[in-house]
C-alpha cells in the first residue's frame, strides 16, 4: 500500500531527497534554533486558543508572529513524543512504548537531531526534562553538549550541569532556573550557531507554582486546577523573558523559535479542551493534537497551516532549515517530511495530501503487546480520524506491569471519574463499539459525536487496512528494540526534572 507512510522505504527516501541534496549554508548564515517543549499542557491551554481563564500574552505573541500548524499531532504521552521528535521515526521504531523503564529508553542506534546538528557546527543544549532513559541513554550520549536539570523540590534552586552541581538559589522556581540557564547557554555560544531545547516540566503534576502565578485563579477553579493554571502563567512569563533577551542581544532575527506541547490535556481538562474529546494517553483527538508555532522574523509570514503534520516532521524540517545533511541509512529510516514548503507558503499548499498518521497510546502490560493492538489506537488522514478505544479483555493485564486497561474497564462499568477528569470520563475516555472502528470528521465534529463509519464504509475500510499493515510492519522492530520488555521501575517513581513529595509518575 504505497500511501502508508511508515512502511514504504522508497517513499521515505524520496520524501527526504531534496534535503539530502541541499548544500549546507555558510556557518555565519546558519540560523539558531530554540525549541520550547512544554509538558502536559493541552492544545487549549492558552488564551489564543480560547481559554476562558488563562491570559497568556507571550504564548499569544508567538502564536500571532508564527507559522501555526493547526492540524499537528504528537504522541498521547511524554517519552514517545520525545523519541519521535529527536529521531524523525515513530516512537515504536525506537522501542519507546511507555514512560517507565526500560520502555522509555531510546533505541541506542538511533541517529538523533543534536548529533546531526553537532556535525553541522552547532552547539547543543538540553535544559530541563529528558525522559528517554538513564545510564547509557543520557543526553550526552545522544548529542547534547550541555544537559541542565534541577535537583530537589521545585523551589530548591539547585542546578546540575552535565550532572555536576553547579549553583543553588534557594526559593527559585524550577522553570525560572531553566530559562535563566538557557539564556546563559546562548550567551556562551558567541558567534557559533546553537540548538537549545528547553523542555519544561511544568505544567506536569504535581501542580505547584509561585503563589503570584496561582493567585489569579484561586476561587475560580479547584486548588489543583488553580495551581496548574499558575504553572502555565509562569511559563508565559518566562517565554516573555526569553523573547526580550533575544531582542536585547540582537539574536531574534537569526533565531528560529519553535513552541510545542508534548501530549494532550491533563489537569486543566475539566476547565477547557477547545471542544475536543479525549486527553493524555487516549487515542481520541484530545490526546495527541498539539499546538506547533514556528517563528523566524523576516523569513516567514505568519499564517495558519491546515495540512496534517506531526512530531515526525520536526527533525527533517530543522535539518533542512539549518543545512544539516542526514546520512543515507538514517535518511531511509525517517518517517516524517520537511515542512519547509509549508513554512514558506503564503497560502494553502498541496503537501503530502494522502499521508496517514498512526497513533497508539502504548502503555500496555509488558509482554502483552499483541493483545493491545487495538486498545487505544487511531489513524489520521486529512481531518478524518479512525479510532478504537477498548480494554484488551485479557487476564493478567495490570497496572503494576505497565498496563492501563483498568481505566477503560472502569469506564465500561459506567465510571464517570478517571485520570484528569472528575466527572467526564464517559466523554474523554469513552469507548468505541466492541471489535469495531469508529470514523469521525474532526474539522466538523471535534467532539466526535457522529460516527461516520457506516456512512463512509470505503474510507473506514481503507484506513483500517492501513492500520493493520502499519502495525504488522512496525511490530517486529518494536519488539526487537525493547518495546515490550518487562517494566523494571515501580509505578510512581519520578525521573528527572527535580523531585517533589507525592509526585505522580512523570508520564
Amino acid at each position: 500500500m504505497k500511501n502508508i507512510l511508515h512502511t514504504t522505504a522508497a517513499v521515505l527516501a524520496a520524501a527526504f531527497s531534496a534535503l539530502q541534496a541541499a548544500a549546507p549554508p555558510d556557518s555565519a548564515a546558519k540560523p539558531n534554533v530554540v525549541f520550547i517543549l512544554t509538558d502536559d499542557q493541552g492544545y487549549g491551554d492558552l488564551s489564543a486558543h480560547g481559554h476562558p481563564l488563562l491570559k497568556t500574552p507571550n504564548f499569544d505573541r508567538l502564536h500571532d508572529e508564527s507559522v501555526r500548524f493547526d492540524n499537528f499531532y504528537v504522541s498521547p504521552s511524554c517519552s514517545p513524543t520525545r523519541a519521535a521528535l529527536m529521531t524523525g521515526m515513530h516512537e515504536f521504531r525506537n522501542g519507546v512504548t511507555h514512560t517507565r523503564n526500560p520502555r522509555q529508553q531510546l533505541w541506542k542506534e538511533a541517529v538523533t537531531l543534536p548529533q546531526l546538528l553537532k556535525k553541522s557546527g552547532y552547539r547543543t543544549a538540553l535544559i530541563g526534562k529528558w525522559h528517554l532513559g538513564n545510564g547509557g541513554y543520557q543526553p550526552k550520549d545522544c548529542g547534547f553538549d550541555l544537559y541542565v536539570r534541577t535537583q530537589g523540590d521545585v523551589f530548591s534552586g539547585i542546578v546540575l550541569r552535565n550532572q555536576e552541581r553547579s549553583s543553588e538559589t534557594p526559593g527559585k522556581f524550577r522553570e525560572d532556573c531553566y530559562f535563566d540557564e538557557a539564556m546563559d547557554f546562548i550567551k556562551g555560544c558567541g558567534d557559533q550557531p546553537f540548538f537549545c531545547k528547553i523542555a519544561t516540566v511544568s505544567p506536569h503534576a504535581p501542580c505547584i507554582a509561585p503563589e503570584e502565578d496561582i493567585a489569579p485563579f484561586r476561587g475560580k477553579v479547584s486548588g489543583n486546577e488553580a495551581a496548574y493554571l499558575g504553572m502555565v502563567k509562569n511559563l508565559d512569563r518566562n517565554i516573555g523573558r526569553l523573547l526580550d533577551f533575544l531582542e536585547e542581544k540582537k539574536l531574534a532575527d537569526n533565531t528560529i523559535i519553535v513552541l510545542m506541547n508534548d501530549n494532550g490535556a491533563t489537569h486543566g481538562l475539566d476547565i477547557y479542551n477547545a471542544g475536543m474529546r479525549g486527553c493524555k494517553t487516549t487515542s481520541w483527538q484530545g490526546g495527541s493534537r498539539a499546538f506547533s508555532f514556528w517563528r523566524w522574523p523576516g523569513h516567514w509570514t505568519p499564517h495558519t497551516v491546515d495540512n496534517l503534520t506531526a512530531h515526525l516532521d520536526f527533525l527533517p524540517t530543522v535539518c533542512q532549515l539549518t543545512g544539516t545533511p542526514v546520512p543515507g541509512e538514517a535518511a531511509k529510516q525517517l518517517e516524517g517530511f520537511s515542512m519547509v514548503p509549508l513554512l514558506d507558503a503564503k497560502g494553502p499548499e498541496s503537501w503530502h495530501d494522502d499521508r496517514m498518521l498512526f497513533v497508539h497510546a502504548g502503555r500496555w502490560t509488558s509482554g502483552m503487546a499483541a493483545a493491545h493492538k487495538y486498545y487505544k489506537a487511531a489513524v489520521l488522514q486529512g481531518h478524518m480520524m479512525l479510532v478504537r478505544c477498548r480494554p484488551c479483555g485479557e487476564a493478567g493485564c495490570n497496572y503494576d506491569n505497565g498496563g492501563e486497561c483498568r481505566t477503560l474497564l472502569n469506564v465500561e462499568a459506567g465510571g464517570t471519574s478517571a485520570n484528569y477528569t472528575k466527572k467526564n470520563a464517559q466523554f474523554h475516555w469513552g469507548l468505541t463499539p466492541p471489535d469495531q472502528w469508529s470514523l469521525f470528521d474532526l474539522a466538523k465534529d471535534p467532539a466526535c459525536s457522529e460516527d461516520l463509519s457506516r456512512k463512509n464504509p470505503e474510507l473506514a475500510a481503507k484506513l483500517a487496512a492501513a492500520y493493520d499493515a502499519w502495525w504488522d510492519g512496525v511490530y517486529p522492530t518494536m519488539i526487537e528494540r525493547g518495546g515490550d520488555a518487562p517494566i523494571d521501575e515501580p509505578p510512581g517513581k519520578h525521573r528527572g526534572g527535580g523531585r517533589a513529595a507525592g509526585r505522580e509518575p512523570e508520564a
